[in-house]
């Protein structure tokens, strides 16, 4: 059955919303590489809840007043992984921090250097069209 999941572009300030926070994964699928905090919406949780959460359990920062960006299909039959993914972005507020769990590492990116990373899942298409929307 296909799952609901979320992505976290998170940036530093308003004057920064060029330079985004990616994690590195610790977990299968596509362990080892970059990614967008987020995961899975949970039952009876809302996707801004679930994007909030994600991003405290994974890097936690704060991560304040997300907006919605897109929506993005993840079909990767290779991994048994069917999601529809709800991209936010917004600001990181607080400390990093590593979640080892789950997370490799965590590092900020300008999006020209993002874009050139293996990225896990469609982060890829996600990131590029937020670069897309802040050229408008």
């Amino acid at each position: 059955m296909t799952k609901a999941t979320v992505a976290a572009i998170i940036t530093p300030n308003d004057d920064k919303r060029d330079v985004i926070l990616l994690t590195k994964r610790n977990v299968p699928p596509f362990k080892g590489q970059w990614c967008l905090p987020g995961g899975h919406i949970d039952d009876y949780e809302t996707a801004e809840e679930a994007v909030v959460r994600e991003v405290r359990e994974e890097t936690g920062l704060i991560f304040s007043s997300p907006v919605f960006l897109h929506y993005f299909n993840e079909v990767f039959p290779e991994y048994n992984f069917h999601a529809v993914a709800l991209a936010f972005y917004g600001n990181g507020i607080g400390s990093i921090v590593l979640m080892a769990d789950e997370v490799q590492q965590i590092a900020w990116f300008p999006l020209d250097e993002a874009i050139t990373l293996p990225l896990a899942f469609n982060h890829l298409q996600i990131i590029q069209h937020y670069a897309k929307q802040l050229q408008h």
